[in-house]
């Protein structure tokens, strides 16, 4: 069976569970919750809620996460793999020749003050927005045409940004995408209690809305960093 390879690359708090679990309802799809997460934890040092669990949960050597999941076997003809951008430390990147990927941004003005809700010293790295626009020129180097989703957006006209981005891989939209039962899933990673609090309350994707408490003063040094990097995603990104 020929089996088609979505690797979604994301930055943290910009609703890419969501959006896994919204890839999930199809039944022509299996879903894989940040496989390369234990890897990216071993070799960088980050200390992250549960990490000392995750590390035990899964397999800890990014290559072999890569051979075995990514590219591995799947019992379905469409792969969709969350990934967060940042767990590509010390791996050879080659193996995105072979999967179709994806960019989730989010504003850093909105998901910054989220973040330090687990991470409450966050840096560049940990947002993921820098390895984006790197991944974004490698694979346009590549010759590819990743698509660019920004959570704003999706969040705004899920249904509109969905049948685009459907488009874009070349999949028939299916209408359950927009919605899912309450509660954990079985592919939620063994940190999902840390993370996944919200996205276990809700039935489809949530309202958008602009946090209105003022920008903690602390945090706008790295806000002015990852301003440029968040722009030029934007600029690329799918609209509705």
């Amino acid at each position: 069976m020929s089996v088609k390879r979505v690797c979604l690359w994301s930055g943290p708090r910009n609703v890419s569970t969501a959006l896994m679990y919204s890839f999930a309802q199809r039944d022509d799809t299996r879903v894989v919750d940040e496989p390369l997460y234990a890897h990216y934890l071993r070799v960088s040092g980050a200390v992250h809620p549960g990490g000392d669990e995750v590390m035990a949960d899964q397999e800890n050597d990014g290559q072999k996460v890569i051979d075995n999941i990514v590219l591995g076997p799947c019992d379905r003809p469409l792969l969709f793999v969350k990934h967060m951008a940042h767990h590509l430390v010390d791996l050879n990147l080659d193996f995105m020749q072979q999967t179709i990927n994806v960019l989730l941004v989010r504003d850093p003005e909105q998901m910054l003050p989220s973040l330090i809700n687990q991470i409450p010293q966050p840096t560049l790295r940990d947002t993921g927005l820098a390895k984006q626009v790197d991944l974004l020129e490698m694979f346009r180097a590549w010759g590819q045409n990743p698509a660019v989703l920004d959570s704003r957006e999706l969040l705004l006209n899920p249904g509109a940004v969905l049948k685009n981005l459907c488009r874009h891989l070349e999949l028939p939209f299916k209408d359950n995408m927009l919605n899912w039962t309450a509660g954990a899933r079985p592919e939620d990673g063994i940190w999902a209690k840390h993370w996944y609090h919200k996205i276990h309350m809700s039935t489809g994707f949530n309202k958008y809305y602009e946090k209105s408490d003022p920008f903690p003063e602390f945090l706008e040094p790295l806000l002015a960093e990852t301003r440029p990097y968040y722009e030029t995603l934007l600029a690329n990104s799918i609209r509705a």
